[in-house]
């Protein structure tokens, strides 16, 4: 009926636009075919039943492609906080290392100059101990080559001075002095 309008209207108008059947032009007949498609699609082909399950399976897929992109927002978001905090618990770390190898620099030195006075005075002391140690060697050398000189000396002087003679005078003295007690 819709159609019949449609050429009667185009009739009226005294639009001729070629050839007519059934008082139908090509236009006409145009749009009887697309109505009669739409009608068949509708009715017949459940089009639109399959046009809404086509969308929401789109509208299902979207919807978990938004979940999803949430979900790793979320988790993307923790692990930025996790860095963050990883590295502000790197930097008190690091600060704190810091300052311990500072305190132990300064307690190495201080150790080490402790310990380079007391081998100082370890090796100085060790130096006295050997130079006195050479003194008394010296000392004991030189009197025993003054004992020995004079020994010489001795033996020297009494060989030249005593005879037989004073020897026996001296051993009957020293004879005499044994039998008399202290």
């Amino acid at each position: 009926m819709t159609l019949t309008l449609l050429a009667l209207a185009a009739e009226a108008a005294g639009e001729e636009h070629g050839p007519t059947l059934l008082g139908l032009s090509a236009e006409g007949w145009v749009y009887v075919g697309l109505t009669i498609f739409f009608l068949l699609a509708i009715f017949v082909a459940k089009a639109p039943q399959k046009i809404a399950q086509a969308l929401d399976a789109r509208i299902a897929d979207t919807r978990r492609q938004l979940d999803e992109a949430a979900r790793l927002r979320a988790e993307a978001e923790a692990m930025l906080a996790d860095a963050k905090a990883r590295t502000a618990a790197s930097a008190g770390d690091a600060a704190a290392i810091i300052a311990q190898a500072e305190t132990e620099a300064k307690a190495m030195l201080a150790k080490a100059e402790a310990d380079a006075a007391d081998l100082t005075a370890r090796r100085a002391r060790m130096a006295e101990d050997k130079i006195a140690a050479a003194e008394r060697a010296a000392i004991a050398d030189v009197r025993a080559v003054a004992a020995r000189a004079a020994a010489q000396a001795a033996g020297a002087i009494i060989a030249q001075q005593h005879g037989a003679d004073a020897d026996r005078a001296l051993i009957d003295r020293t004879i005499s002095g044994l039998s008399r007690p202290n």
